[in-house]
């Protein structure tokens, strides 16, 4: 019921937001726009026409830029939820471990000095995903010295290691040679969608919902992790390759996000926590209703971005950063991160 109910306002969610900007468009032309050029209905270039300039503003720039606030904020949120179980720690997200900021070393290496020789035109996400996954092995590295890892210890990692990809991020932005890209980079990095086009956004939109699939059946290993690798031991399950395999494929999805909308931080740490609040642990419900949740929550939080300011944007990572800090203050003066609500 649930699901069904966040699905409807998902959609719905997605269709107003389109109709809401600098210039505002009708719901009947969104509606009509989709439909006919979704599913290639006869008529389509009569109805495009008939439309005008809304057809462009619907199709070619909100409608691309919407899908991809969906996707970002499922994805992370998604993200947030495995990651929490793999560390056992809800404080736990890409922004807090510094996963991002290792996927946005890498994608800023790539943008401003250029692999395109080595990896081809996904020289920005394949080095945005390494850049995520060596930061989160050496987080978790790092937190393992001398003992297994404690929360304090994995957000203390997390901070180091985000430090150091953001010193080398910062780096290769002061000697960058191209003014024009620098700015771009700029803007890219306080989290913008900005740059959604049909082209970008469909290796994200697959990757994203493979991923989002997977770890919806992966419920039963999500649930053993909180239980602790003695508990999985006695049920025969091997709780280390299933981290190895998660750490992988939520790094790869941070990495894909980042390399297209940059730094969104707070909505991996925020969306789970609330859900988990409201419906508890478990997995089958958690990581479903969070991906949703976090993908309404990005559409709006959009809207914000391209509505706040007249004839400008606000960077997107600049909202959530704005919502989530706060969030995570209060988490740690009540001391209710706990996967029960409390420490």
């Amino acid at each position: 019921m649930i699901l069904a109910v966040l699905i409807v306002v998902l959609i719905f969610s997605i269709l107003i937001s389109i109709t809401l900007g600098q210039v505002d468009i009708k719901l009947s032309e969104v509606f009509k726009v989709l439909v006919y050029n979704i599913f290639k209905l006869p008529g389509v270039e009569k109805v495009n026409k008939q439309v005008g300039m809304a057809y462009e503003i619907i199709w070619l720039i909100r409608f691309p830029r919407v899908l991809l606030s969906f996707i970002v904020g499922m994805g992370l949120s998604v993200v947030g939820v495995v990651m929490q179980s793999i560390v056992q720690n809800p404080l736990a997200d890409p922004y807090t471990l510094g996963i991002s900021s290792g996927a946005s070393l890498g994608a800023t290496f790539a943008i401003l000095i250029g692999v395109n020789g080595i990896f081809g035109p996904n020289s920005v996400g394949v080095m945005g995903f390494l850049g995520a996954f060596l930061a989160a092995m050496f987080v978790f590295g790092l937190a393992n010295i001398k003992g297994r890892a404690s929360s304090v210890k994995l957000i203390l990692s997390g901070l180091v290691i985000s430090t150091i990809c953001s010193s080398f991020t910062s780096f290769i932005i002061y000697i960058a040679p191209n003014e024009q890209k620098l700015r771009s980079v700029t803007f890219w990095l306080m989290g913008s969608l900005a740059s959604a086009t049909w082209e970008n956004i469909l290796f994200p939109l697959v990757t994203t919902i493979v991923g989002v699939i997977y770890f919806i059946f992966q419920f039963r290993i999500l649930n053993l992790m909180l239980m602790g690798d003695e508990t999985a031991i006695t049920l025969g399950t091997d709780l280390n390759k299933h981290r190895m395999i998660y750490i992988l494929i939520t790094s790869f999805i941070t990495g894909v996000i980042v390399s297209v909308a940059g730094m969104v931080g707070f909505v991996g740490l925020m969306v789970p926590h609330v859900v988990r609040i409201i419906l508890g642990t478990d997995h089958k419900k958690l990581v479903p209703i969070s991906a949703l949740v976090g993908a309404i929550f990005l559409v709006w939080t959009d809207v914000m971005a391209r509505s706040l300011l007249p004839n400008a944007e606000m960077p997107i990572g600049i909202i959530t950063s704005i919502i989530g800090a706060p969030f995570f203050i209060c988490l740690m003066v009540k001391r209710v991160y706990g996967f029960g609500g409390s420490e």
